[in-house]
């Protein structure tokens, strides 16, 4: 098939990485690996933090549909639109216009949707996006939670199930080599959710600071004060800062690692926790939003009760007494994500999905 792909949240290309970035890359990726020809159709980003969307935007989107519609003239049309995760702050203003100009399938994945945001100013973006699910040939949903949400607010829409995956090559050459007390955190320092869990994370070690442990933490943004505040209260010998990194780091971090950590408040999935998981890491997370989508509770890591600092100082603490339970849950979870959440089980399962999804709107 020749696919159109486009990412209204952020490009494939964006400059900045974040675990929206890199899906669509894997998205991207994954098509490729199924024998399709996947074009970046455009990087027009539709992404307004607020609900007072630039007036300017609404015309910048119908010079690049015009575009779009000018160059297929000429150089023909592609078999389906593919768009990733268009949600309230981000609709797909390109793709549902051009679909019905040229009569081409739909497809959206990881498109959220929650009727709490239709209140004030955001009514008219979840409009679209609502559109945007109705239209759809097919909706892929990769957790049970944005499943629920697109049913909720169309029980007709036509939806299927993708896993979260990564390409764990990265982290599945590396035999692991923990080294004890090594715990590790991969994570942007952003406000609201990031930095709650920080501050989660930070009030859950005070309380182990009895135990041989260090921590490693690679990532950097905005809130990077705030984040070394939460953390000023622990002896300065127990935390390592790493700045920002890219694969090869965060694949050697982990390789000798022998605990990851991140609560993981409000987190859509977390592919970090694939790829710690990947590099025979246990997680310690909270069962909190999408975060059991990618842990499974006693196979590959512990998830505590969301909000109790207790319980989640307490797992730490455990996995961190007893080398033979942090053993089993490490073979687990390298074996959860090379068998069940790898690139190319998920390049199948995509053209599965897509073919049948072009044989029925024929």
């Amino acid at each position: 098939m020749k696919i159109a792909f486009h990412a209204p949240l952020k490009s494939p290309d964006h400059p900045v990485p974040s675990g929206d970035r890199l899906m669509a890359r894997q998205l991207f990726a994954a098509l490729q690996m199924a024998g399709h020809a996947v074009e970046l159709v455009s990087g027009f980003r539709a992404f307004s933090p607020t609900p007072d969307v630039p007036p300017e935007q609404e015309g910048l989107a119908t010079a690049e549909r015009q575009r779009i519609a000018a160059l297929w003239r000429e150089q023909g049309v592609p078999d389906l639109w593919f768009c990733y995760h268009p949600y309230y702050k981000a609709p797909d203003l390109l793709g549902p216009d051009l679909c019905r100009q040229f009569s081409l399938p739909y497809v959206t994945a990881e498109c959220s949707y929650s009727g709490r945001r239709n209140i004030g100013g955001w009514a008219l973006s979840q409009d679209k996006v609502l559109a945007g699910i109705r239209q759809a040939a097919v909706n892929i949903c990769l957790t049970v939670r944005d499943r629920t949400g697109l049913l909720q607010a169309e029980p007709q829409a036509r939806v299927e199930h993708l896993p979260p995956f990564i390409d764990a090559s990265a982290f599945l050459m590396r035999p692991p080599a923990p080294r004890p007390g090594h715990l590790v955190t991969v994570a942007m320092m952003r406000p609201g959710d990031k930095l709650s869990s920080y501050r989660a994370l930070a009030a859950a070690l005070a309380k182990v600071c009895d135990l041989d442990w260090r921590l490693s933490i690679l990532g950097d943004g905005p809130a990077r004060t705030e984040v070394e505040a939460a953390f000023s209260a622990l002896p300065p010998d127990r935390v390592r800062w790493l700045g920002q990194g890219g694969t090869q780091e965060v694949a050697d971090l982990l390789s000798s690692g022998a605990l990851y950590l991140w609560p993981g408040h409000g987190e859509a999935y977390g592919l970090a926790y694939l790829e710690a998981q990947a590099a025979g890491l246990p997680v310690v997370a909270e069962k909190v939003a999408g975060v059991p989508e990618v842990v499974e509770h006693g196979t590959t890591g512990v998830l505590t009760p969301p909000g109790d600092v207790e319980a989640y100082a307490d797992a730490v603490a455990r996995l961190l007494s007893n080398p033979a339970e942090r053993d089993r849950l490490a073979a687990g979870a390298r074996r959860f994500v090379a068998e069940t959440r790898s690139i190319d089980a998920a390049a199948k399962r995509l053209d599965t999905i897509l073919r049948h999804t072009l044989e029925t709107a024929s």
